[in-house]
């Protein structure tokens, strides 16, 4: 038996174990709130109130269930999941899906810079000024800094996050109504009804978060010793994003769903509530959007850039110096500056640019997740670590459905009433 002093000792031993672990979890997990996330949670709010918050719990398990694997396959194999598809399925088929993913991710990446413009237009900086120098100093972090100084960073971006809390707890939510509609939830049997829970559940898994997810593991070192830690960083990750997607819902469904307020992205939902809520919620509200938007666009052509390099055998890492990933760091260099000049161009089609980006990921979503699952129970990969019954009957029933609903997210509008 350990005495009180060896039991201290143990757990502040594992505290510091936990803290030297975390990150790929947490940090995968809150990019999903970025500026399209954020605009899906606030138009939902907007229109619904609190009638769609509901969503939000299947949203956890699914994202959940997909974490865990993608970090068991990283730690247990040491290799990025673009390496394991190209190993097993080939480089031709590898080629088209890594088009695929950059093509969309080019355009994710466009509308994260679409968040910074519009978020600090808000405090009267125009995008000719806020767009560029984000552009300057995301690509400084990435390419003159290191993973640990990067990640410690990406952590700071997610508790910042949580500043929609506040703006949440401002605009006076009545916690009654919101019990009431998570206890019962409903949905309107219409096309825009049913839209947006698909947009709402579908907006928690985007192809690239696998790639990224299984990347960190690797670039940080992790080992199965260090698995329960890695699932505990995981949770917290996968916790803190449903909470900062449920405020969203709660600022916008207290304030704009009573007043009729429509709106078509986070911009506009942090100006109309200066009137409703005071300005202070308004720019808390835009600060959140800045922040998340920034945090994305730093994440998003970086894990673009892991995975095109791991899939055709490039070196890659933030760790690693520019002459040794020439090939990583010219393709991270080259997102962040298409994207950036994209959004400097005056009506540049943002609009369309946003929903191919969408339409790439639906379409590429079934592809990445049935690969992943396949080679998650290939025991040639994973030895004694592949998939349990239990957890092949609840990821194949996760995958099923994000199919289903990635499908009928792109099938849907043409039945639009």
């Amino acid at each position: 038996m350990l005495n009180t002093k060896d039991k201290r000792r143990h757990f502040f031993k594992r505290l510091a174990l936990f803290l030297a672990i975390l990150g790929p979890g947490i940090i995968t997990g809150s990019v999903d709130n970025d500026a399209g996330g954020i605009t899906t949670y606030s138009v939902a709010g907007a229109i619904y109130g609190y009638g769609l918050i509901w969503t939000l719990i299947p949203s956890f398990i699914v994202l959940l269930i997909i974490q865990e694997m993608n970090a068991r396959m990283g730690i247990v194999t040491g290799k990025g999941l673009s390496d394991l598809i190209r190993e097993n399925a080939g480089v031709k088929i590898t080629f088209f899906i890594f088009v695929g993913l950059l093509l969309s991710n080019i355009g994710n990446t466009t509308t994260e810079f679409a968040g910074v413009a519009g978020s600090m237009e808000i405090f009267g900086v125009t995008k000719y000024v806020s767009v560029p120098v984000v552009a300057f100093l995301v690509w400084i972090l990435v390419v003159k800094g290191t993973y640990q100084v990067a990640e410690r960073i990406f952590l700071i971006f997610s508790a910042s996050l949580l500043t929609y809390v506040v703006s949440a707890l401002m605009s006076k939510p009545e916690w009654g109504e919101i019990g009431s509609a998570i206890i019962r939830p409903r949905v309107e049997m219409n096309t825009q009804s049913l839209a947006m829970v698909i947009a709402l559940v579908g907006t928690t898994i985007a192809p690239w978060m696998q790639f990224y997810m299984q990347a960190s593991v690797i670039e940080k070192g992790l080992k199965m010793k260090n698995y329960k830690f890695t699932l505990v960083d995981i949770v917290i990750g996968c916790f803190v994003t449903i909470v900062v997607a449920f405020f969203i819902m709660v600022a916008c469904g207290a304030t704009l769903f009573p007043n009729g307020v429509q709106i078509n992205e986070a911009r506009d939902a942090a100006l109309a509530l200066k009137p409703l809520a005071g300005r202070l919620a308004s720019q808390v509200f835009a600060f959140g959007l800045f922040i998340a938007s920034v945090f994305s666009a730093t994440i998003l052509p970086l894990a673009t850039s892991f995975y095109v390099c791991e899939a055709f055998g490039f070196e890659a890492g933030i760790d690693k110096k520019w002459e040794d990933a020439k090939e990583f760091y010219t393709l991270y260099t080259g997102i962040l500056l298409v994207s950036a000049i994209i959004i400097l161009i005056p009506k540049a089609p943002l609009i369309a640019i946003s929903i191919w980006s969408q339409v790439l990921n639906g379409i590429l979503l079934p592809v990445v997740l049935i690969s992943m699952m396949l080679l998650v129970n290939n025991k040639r990969i994973m030895g004694a670590y592949v998939n349990r019954p239990v957890q092949n009957f609840i990821g194949w029933s996760a995958v099923c459905i994000l199919i289903a609903l990635s499908a009928a997210l792109l099938i849907m509008p043409a039945f639009n009433r």
